[in-house]
C-alpha cells in the first residue's frame, strides 16, 4: 500500500529475477561482482609496466604552461599551431601563467585570428566560405526566426541587437577594406 511503512510486495522475488536476467544482482554480494578483484590493491599487480609513462614524441615544439616542469606524456596533435594565431598562442604560453587573464585573452584572440586565417585561405580554394548560408541568416526568414523570439521569455533576446554586428560586421569591414584598396589601385593606374 502506498504511503505506509509496509514494504510493497515485489512483482518477482530476487531468485526469480536472478534466474530470468543474466547478471542481475551481481553487485549485491562482493564475491559475485566481477570488478572486486580489480578494486583490491595488489602491490605486485598494478598492471603498469613503467614507473613513468612513455612519452609521446614531439613533432614540433608544443605549447606548455609555465607552471608545469615538462609537457604531459600524451597530448593532442590534430591542430598544430600555425601562422599568426600560432605565434599568439606561443606568446600566451611562454609569457603568462594560466592564472592570468592575459593568458586566456590571448588564446581567445588567437582563436579569432585562426578563424580569419581559415576564412582568407578558403578564398584560395575552389569553394570559398559563404557567410550568408553558413551563418544561418536565411533560416531566420524561412524557419519562423522572428516569431520564435517575440512573446517568448528567452534570455538571448537582450543581445540580439548585437548579433548582426558581431556576425556580419567583420565581413562588412573586410569588404570595405577590399573595395578601398581596389579604388586606390584603380586611381593609380
Amino acid at each position: 500500500m502506498t504511503y505506509t511503512s509496509d514494504k510493497p510486495p515485489l512483482p518477482e522475488s530476487t531468485d526469480q529475477l536472478r534466474a530470468r536476467i543474466p547478471g542481475w544482482g551481481a553487485d549485491l554480494d562482493p564475491k559475485d561482482r566481477p570488478s572486486v578483484p580489480k578494486l583490491r590493491w595488489q602491490e605486485d599487480r598494478t598492471g603498469a609496466h613503467w614507473e613513468f609513462p612513455n612519452r609521446q614524441p614531439e613533432k614540433w615544439p608544443r605549447e606548455r604552461s609555465i607552471e608545469h616542469e615538462f609537457l604531459a606524456p600524451v597530448f593532442g596533435t590534430s591542430c598544430p599551431p600555425r601562422g599568426a594565431s600560432g605565434r599568439i598562442r606561443r606568446l600566451a604560453y611562454r609569457k603568462y601563467s594560466e592564472g592570468r587573464a592575459a593568458h586566456w585573452l590571448l588564446l581567445l584572440a588567437a582563436d579569432r585570428v585562426d578563424a580569419w586565417e581559415s576564412h582568407l585561405s578558403s578564398f584560395l580554394t575552389a569553394r570559398p566560405d559563404n557567410p550568408v548560408t553558413e551563418t544561418g541568416v536565411l533560416s531566420e526568414f524561412s524557419r519562423h526566426g522572428v516569431s520564435s523570439r517575440l512573446g517568448q521569455k528567452r534570455a538571448d533576446v537582450k543581445h540580439q541587437v548585437l548579433d548582426p554586428v558581431i556576425v556580419a560586421g567583420p565581413w562588412v569591414l573586410a569588404v570595405a577594406v577590399v573595395v578601398t584598396l581596389v579604388r586606390k589601385l584603380l586611381r593609380r593606374s
